[in-house]
């Protein structure tokens, strides 16, 4: 089966990253879909606590992806355990990425506003991985030829200049479009020659004495968000659940 689908579905060698994205995704959305149940108060659902302390899924996480890494590692040679080792990666990955708020904030913000960071970091690393399955390579280098691979000089400056791109997309505040950008050569361009966010380290260094282009840039910006922050969040909470308006609690209970 795992040779069917290596011939006939996806490029030879990456059977155990599709099982590992696949994992991934299902495990973030189980996860949300009992997570939501235990806040509904509904199913045999319930947290799980030692001592009084919330035990939070991503500690079960870190650890299955500890186990899964240095699996993958130790079975980089054995197709069957590469392919187990990819799925516990994926499960633990899954978990930890679900409370990625969690760990960025060190408070318990799941169910609030902040906690919205979370399903952006899961949907993030499910589009970059899902990319590179499909074919993507970082920084562009696709398809090289065998000339293209003598002159590692070309190769090394188109690998450079689309760094410097995502770097500058991010500089000016486009942390997605740089991330994206890494793996799409033309996402990155993008980024680098389009108007910089307001507030961003760019538009503080090249538009302090420019007023046209910090006015043009906070217009950009205000009819960027107004058009898409309402759609973004309705998708976040079509996945994620929607936050409530309590404020963070500590990290022993929520």
């Amino acid at each position: 089966m795992g040779d069917w689908w290596q011939r006939n579905i996806i490029e030879p060698g990456k059977l155990p990253l599709l099982l590992a994205l696949t994992a991934f995704v299902l495990t973030f959305l189980v996860t949300r879909v009992i997570t939501r149940l235990i806040r509904a108060g509904k199913g045999p659902f319930g947290n799980v606590e030692s001592g009084g302390v919330h035990i939070h899924h991503v500690v079960p996480g870190v650890i299955l992806t500890i186990v899964g890494g240095f699996g993958a590692a130790a079975s980089a040679w054995h197709e069957a355990g590469s392919a187990i080792s990819a799925v516990i990666f994926g499960i633990g990955a899954g978990l930890v990425l679900d409370e990625f708020a969690l760990i960025l904030h060190l408070a318990d913000v799941y169910w609030t506003e902040a906690g919205r960071k979370s399903v952006e970091a899961v949907v993030l690393t499910a589009a970059l991985v899902g990319l590179f399955l499909i074919g993507f390579s970082p920084f562009g280098v696709n398809d090289v030829s065998q000339d293209e691979e003598q002159d590692r000089f070309g190769v090394i400056l188109n690998i450079v200049t689309n760094f410097v791109f995502a770097l500058i997309a991010l500089v000016k505040g486009k942390p997605r479009v740089a991330v994206f950008g890494v793996i799409v050569p033309v996402v990155a361009l993008i980024g680098a020659v389009r108007l910089a966010r307001p507030g961003s380290p760019w538009a503080k260094r090249f538009y302090r004495h420019r007023h046209r282009a910090r006015a043009r840039a906070t217009l950009r910006a205000y009819r960027h968000d107004r058009r898409w922050a309402g759609p973004r969040r309705a998708f976040q909470d079509w996945i994620g659940g929607r936050p409530d308006d309590e404020p963070a609690r500590s990290l022993e209970h929520r």
